[in-house]
């Protein structure tokens, strides 16, 4: 597979594309990176060509066809490329109790994150600048 037939469209701190990062590490395939602006100010256009529904991270472009969201990313990756090492279990119960965790942390942990993040900032604990 050629490295640009795989492209990962993102930035450095976000937890959501560095998820994409170790499923690609895990299959060991080879991807194109597109580092977006930390503020996205402005979108990159391959950005918004690619997610024009939300304009956000992480999108994988896959021989020309993009796909958003980071679970729903992870699981492509792991379909597309089942002759690597599997990324969720085999079994379905197993596969849907992954799963389930995997929203848990998105929905609870990311989400406290975030409000940690704007606390450190009205704190002026740090600048993004």
């Amino acid at each position: 597979m050629a490295k640009s037939d795989v492209k990962l469209i993102g930035k450095w701190s976000s937890p959501y594309v560095i998820r994409v990062k170790i499923a690609l590490n895990i299959k060991s395939l080879e991807y194109e990176n597109f580092e977006e602006n930390e503020t996205f100010d402005p979108k990159s256009d391959i950005l918004l060509q690619s997610n024009p529904v939300y304009g956000k991270v992480p999108v994988l472009i896959h021989q020309d066809k993009p796909i958003c969201e980071s679970l729903i990313i992870v699981e492509y990756i792991d379909e597309t490329w089942s002759s690597a090492p599997s990324i969720l279990p085999s079994d379905a119960y197993d596969r849907a109790h992954a799963r389930f965790w995997a929203a848990y942390i998105d929905q609870k942990v990311a989400f406290l994150c975030f409000f940690v993040f704007i606390f450190l900032l009205e704190m002026n604990s740090f600048d993004l600048i």
